[in-house]
């Protein structure tokens, strides 16, 4: 199986997109990897900072990936939204084949120089870096449109200057779910498409948006879409109705409906890929 970073060199050129999946334990992960089997398709799998300290930086790695083998499924370990170098040092040594350094809420500036030494780190193991530049709401907040969208031109300096293989770009979407319908700036995604052609594009904050928008990211040059927010809300909806309903004692005889939740919301989001 080919590395991300070698995948990344030619996504964006052949206008290719990868689904980025978060789990949070085994049970999501498995959810994950069915989807994935079923459709013959090969994701990115998520975990945040929270989830690498919950479940253990020396157990996900290792977890991911035979369970990827059991389901015989081409998968690559991400580490989303990192905020501190110490964070992507330890993913770095635990063997995950991707990090995101986030420094959207600093600067653009002090943005580009913790994103720089983030890229230095992961160059040892040739581990691709994405970065975010722009502001993509977090959960609960409301973004007034087109406030905090990320700049074509700073982008374009942000990549030059950086050398990081993914950008995360900010055009309208937020973090968790949404109150209202949100309106994308498809056209700012393809201005920074055409102005920075070789890098991979990234679109946070996707649960929740309608099927259509996601299509029109695609095909406006997004090449990495991630869903995390999505996968939770249906895991945890199913787990309280199981064990409210039910006086089972043997948790795993509550875990399959979740599962089976999770792997249907991401059959859904695969499916897009061929539309």
């Amino acid at each position: 199986m080919k590395s991300l970073k070698e995948i990344y060199k030619t996504m964006a050129r052949k206008n290719e997109t990868l689904f980025a999946m978060n789990f949070y334990n085994l049970e999501t992960l498995q959810g994950l990897l069915k989807a994935a089997a079923s459709k013959k398709r090969s994701i990115i799998l998520q975990v945040s900072p929270s989830s690498l300290e919950y479940m253990g930086a020396k157990v996900i790695g290792p977890l991911a990936k035979s369970a990827a083998e059991e389901f015989n499924v081409n998968v690559w370990l991400h580490l989303d939204h990192a905020k501190k170098l110490e964070t992507v040092e330890t993913a770095l040594e635990n063997g995950f084949d991707s990090i995101m350094i986030d420094g959207s809420e600093l600067d653009v500036e002090d943005n580009i120089n913790l994103t720089k030494e983030a890229v230095a780190l992961a160059s040892w193991k040739n581990v691709p870096v994405e970065a975010e530049l722009g502001y993509v709401a977090k959960l609960g907040e409301t973004q007034e449109p087109g406030k905090g969208f990320t700049n074509p031109e700073e982008a374009k300096r942000f990549v030059s200057e950086t050398g990081v293989d993914a950008l995360a770009i900010a055009i309208g979407t937020a973090h968790g779910f949404y109150k209202e319908t949100p309106k994308l700036d498809f056209e700012l995604l393809r201005k920074i498409r055409e102005i920075i052609p070789n890098t991979v594009l990234v679109l946070h904050g996707s649960s929740g948006l309608p099927d259509n928008d996601l299509i029109e990211a695609i095909n406006s040059g997004i090449n990495k879409i991630n869903v995390a927010t999505e996968f939770k809300d249906a895991f945890m909806t199913s787990l309280k109705k199981g064990i409210c309903n039910s006086d089972e004692i043997d948790i795993r005889k509550i875990f399959p409906e979740a599962i089976e939740n999770v792997c249907g919301i991401a059959e859904h989001k695969l499916d897009l890929l061929e539309r």
